[in-house]
């Protein structure tokens, strides 16, 4: 199973700049897209336009206009799709999609998350910490009974300074909360989710996975690793290589974000 998470950045824009013409060329089984941007008609009229209309597509459009939606393209039919994390505040937010595919041993959850920017110290920031709560305790009945699991998505979190260039500037700041860490920290601690990028990957710094497109930010690679793929215990142990596709050069970029793609032993059925 090739699994490939990006935030797009907005699906009509990614597709202008040739993202889903990559993405199309990778060989995926499964792709989770955040940010997307845009209406149930516009993402499947995007998606034919662009080569990806026999992909079996579900998604989560934002509930304001313009703003947030994520979306899970299979190569197989789905089984049980749900964006329901709990909080009634979080429906129709566009920030939470499940899709489960048959494996060989059971189902295989695959969620597109996109949570919040935050800003500390504001009611917005109150907000992230409510939906990374919900996150929490999804996983948690997700990994129960030893199921395959794996949470991709934009986090807007970087677990540790390994995974911030510029970590001293960002004391302080949402993103780099300790707070918001250690709730990735109880996911793997508590749940037994594993980063798997950072497991096959090793140390950082980086590779980050977001870059401003302000300024020399991408050229000097002073980026954030935002984007992750956790796995639940069972599927984390079939993981054999993870990659950042990194565009060669800044106008090359088709997000502001990079593409993880990470691969599973595993046949979907």
């Amino acid at each position: 199973m090739r699994l490939i998470s990006a935030n797009v950045n907005g699906i009509r824009a990614t597709a202008r700049r040739g993202g889903l013409t990559w993405l199309g060329a990778q060989h995926a089984d499964v792709i989770t897209l955040q940010e997307v941007r845009a209406s149930d008609d516009q993402l499947h009229k995007v998606l034919a336009d662009t080569g990806l209309g026999d992909w079996h597509v579900t998604s989560a459009p934002g509930r304001t206009k313009g703003h947030a939606g994520v979306a899970v393209l299979t190569r197989l039919p789905p089984v049980r799709t749900s964006s329901d994390i709990g909080p009634v505040e979080f429906t129709d937010a566009g920030r939470w999609l499940e899709v489960d595919l048959r494996g060989p041993d059971g189902p295989v959850t695959v969620i597109s998350t996109y949570v919040h920017t935050g800003e500390a110290l504001t009611p917005r920031q109150d907000e992230k910490m409510r939906f990374l709560d919900a996150v929490g305790s999804r996983l948690e009945t997700l990994a129960a009974n030893d199921g395959y699991a794996a949470l991709t998505g934009d986090l807007n979190i970087c677990h540790s300074a390994d995974d911030l260039k510029n970590w001293k500037g960002n004391v302080g700041k949402s993103g780099f909360l300790p707070a918001e860490q250690a709730h990735l920290d109880r996911w793997v601690s508590d749940h037994a989710y594993v980063d798997v990028h950072r497991a096959l990957h090793g140390p950082g710094p980086g590779p980050y996975t977001w870059w401003s497109w302000r300024g020399k930010a991408f050229d000097n690679d002073a980026g954030w690793r935002i984007d992750y793929q956790f796995a639940s215990a069972p599927l984390a142990r079939l993981a054999t290589r993870a990659e950042v596709g990194r565009a060669a050069a800044y106008d090359e970029r088709w997000s502001d974000h990079a593409p993880l793609t990470v691969d599973y032993d595993l046949d979907l059925r």
